[in-house]
């Protein structure tokens, strides 16, 4: 499976500690994430991670092309509900994405650990009928 990352600055430390948690299941699958993230979580995990360009200067639209291409089997996506962005319309049109295309989508630590059980139980196989 192919697990993307996005966290807003406020939320990058959450998403490190996610992944250090569950590191032993993210080892396990293709890992995605926009340039900062992706870098803050090599850091502190060690899990090779492929980077691409920083959220707000276009990582985000990198992310949401591979949703389209149903590369991408789920996200997760700590955002920061009290900060305006300029990228916005960029944050929605991943979430929008998800939806479209039937990605799970994790946006507190809360689903997201919900999500990363459920893959580590196989619930989330269904995804590779569906690409």
């Amino acid at each position: 499976m192919n697990i993307a990352f996005i966290a807003h600055d406020a939320k990058k430390k959450l998403m490190q500690n996610l992944c250090i948690a569950y590191r032993g299941i993210l080892a396990k699958h293709g890992l995605y994430a926009t340039g900062t993230t992706g870098r803050l979580i090599e850091e502190v995990t060690a899990l090779n991670i492929h980077k691409y360009l920083a959220g707000p200067i276009g990582g985000e639209e990198q992310l949401g092309a591979m949703i389209e291409q149903n590369q991408i089997d789920l996200v997760i996506f700590f955002r920061d509900p009290f900060g305006a962005r300029s990228n916005e319309p960029d944050i929605n049109k991943v979430i929008r994405l998800c939806d479209i295309h039937n990605v799970p989508l994790a946006t507190n630590i809360a689903s997201a650990e919900l999500l990363l059980k459920s893959l580590e139980r196989g619930d989330l196989e269904w995804r590779e009928m569906y690409r």
